[in-house]
């Protein structure tokens, strides 16, 4: 089993973390991940294959908002805006910009949402995840809703993180 034992409900998300640090290699290119509902899973997938140091540069688990704000540096304008706040796509692009600043990463990808069971907000119901991806092509965010429960959510929020840095480097040229 060894370090394959956190793929062991879903083995292709080794491959795909495997194949997304091989690209980066060949390209030259560093990672860096900011998690909030996923507190870290990213970086221990990319970090779990085999020879991943000389592409993951480092990660940022800022679950509390305070975090966000002085480690990450996303704004109050953000932060405090009911209709933002820490699940929006402007926060998840100031995530995934302020991650990238702070560990001197290339490419840097960023997740925050609502696992559950708890935490709905209007308009915003468990399994709201937003995605935000920076790169020297500029930052953007993507938003996904995932059925099932907390570990459902934060299993499926890896898997499209683990693709939208994927998705970055295929359009890098």
């Amino acid at each position: 089993m060894g370090e394959r034992s956190i793929f062991s409900d879903d083995p292709g998300l080794y491959d795909s973390c495997s194949d997304l640090l091989e690209r980066a290699r060949r390209r030259g290119l560093t990672l860096g991940a900011a998690e909030s509902c996923t507190g870290g899973l990213v970086c221990a997938c990319l970090t779990a294959v085999p020879g991943s140091s000389d592409v993951v540069r480092g990660g940022v688990v800022s679950y509390a908002v305070p975090v966000k704000r002085s480690v990450l540096g996303v704004s109050g304008d953000v932060l405090d805006e009911p209709a933002l706040g820490a699940v929006s796509g402007q926060c998840a692009e100031q995530m995934a910009e302020g991650v990238r600043r702070t560990v001197g990463c290339d490419v840097s990808v960023s997740v925050t949402g609502i696992a559950g069971p708890g935490g709905e907000e209007p308009g915003k119901p468990v399994g709201t995840v937003w995605f935000g991806v920076c790169s020297p092509r500029g930052t953007r965010s993507r938003l996904l809703v995932f059925e099932g429960d907390r570990a459902r959510v934060r299993h499926e929020a890896v898997r499209a993180a683990v693709g939208l840095l994927s998705e970055e480097l295929m359009e890098m040229s």
